[in-house]
């Protein structure tokens, strides 16, 4: 640009001090975007003497059937069984979904929205790591690539997500147990990968207070996603130092509760709501293992179908449209009672 004259699409946006993204919408339909950005472009296209390559826009917005998943974890079967549904879905609309995890590592989490960038995708489905998600880069690849968020919400204003109702499945299971049994104490990480844990934690206090009861939290040290193990070592030194205060255990998520089960049989405590059972628990997800475990798992389930189908519909409207709705939908959960509590 040293001769001052406006090359391409991105050198007129950065003259007009606007996204690329708006100014393709406008080029596209000068409706879509707010009548004082309408006049701003205008203004800056009698200045600049800057027309688009028409061909070149049809040919980008047509450039591929590409799109991106992107999970925290491909190894953990709950974000396997989405990712498998969120995949036959775009298939079955004659994209090429390629699927990434991110192995709860925030460098390689940029590296794939880098990785994304050069594959020139139609759109993507993120869900995001959370807590230790760059912002920044998330907030950026979303503003040039049309994305849906799902599981995770982070901090950044105006994205568009679809996902569960956390407070509300807290507030689920706690009405059940305080209903059938002592009221739970609640375990949880101290440090928690997934945001969804700190939303679950506040639901779990109102519900408890409501009911005029008093909370009681445990949370254990662990990082990352190996919850198995976090549950089973920090729920045996819980056990151990007397931590547990009621006979009552909601854990925040069923890998959790699936560990914690296993501290419980290695300490000699049976789980259950019968007979000679020293504890009940329950866990939060309605985790594919869930009803697998020893006893079966009682605890919320999220709708998975509800949310692959949302998510992969409003990625599809935000594809043909260029824009994406920067709404949050939330779907409430399910309870479901098995044999642990």
């Amino acid at each position: 640009m040293s001769d001052g004259k406006i090359r391409n699409m991105e050198e007129f946006a950065a003259a007009s001090g606007l996204s690329r993204p708006t100014v393709s919408k406008f080029f596209h339909d000068p409706a879509s975007v707010r009548p004082p950005t309408r006049v701003r472009i205008e203004g800056a296209l009698e200045k600049d003497d800057y027309r688009p390559n028409i061909f070149a826009m049809n040919q980008n917005r047509k450039l591929t059937k590409n799109l991106g998943i992107v999970v925290p974890c491909l190894a953990d079967p709950f974000f396997a069984e989405i990712a498998r549904d969120l995949e036959q879905r775009c298939i079955a609309a004659g994209y090429r979904p390629a699927l990434y995890g991110a192995h709860d590592d925030p460098a390689l989490e940029n590296d794939i929205l880098d990785s994304l960038r050069a594959l020139k995708p139609a759109g993507v489905l993120l869900a995001p790591l959370g807590r230790v998600s760059n912002l920044r880069a998330i907030e950026k690849f979303c503003a040039d690539v049309p994305t849906v968020l799902f599981d995770s919400m982070v901090d950044v204003a105006g994205l568009t997500f679809v996902g569960s109702d956390n407070p509300q499945f807290a507030t689920l299971i706690v009405n059940y147990l305080c209903r059938t049994g002592e009221p739970p104490c609640l375990f949880e990480m101290k440090t928690p990968s997934n945001p969804n844990a700190c939303k679950r934690r506040l639901g779990y206090l109102q519900a408890i207070e409501r009911l005029g009861q008093t909370p009681h939290v445990i949370r254990v040290k662990g990082e990352g996603w190996n919850f198995e193990e976090i549950g089973r070592h920090g729920g045996a030194r819980a056990l151990a130092e007397g931590r547990v205060r009621t006979d009552t255990v909601l854990c925040s998520n069923d890998r959790l509760a699936i560990g914690f089960l296993t501290a419980c049989y290695e300490a000699g405590l049976r789980v259950g709501h019968g007979d000679g059972c020293a504890l009940r628990v329950a866990g939060q997800d309605d985790h594919p293992l869930s009803r697998h475990a020893c006893p079966p798992l009682t605890t919320v389930a999220q709708d998975c179908e509800a949310i692959s189908r949302l998510a992969v519909e409003t990625l599809f409207r935000g594809i043909a449209s260029d824009a994406s709705a920067g709404q949050a939908t939330l779907f409430e959960g399910r309870l479901v009672m098995r044999d642990s509590a």
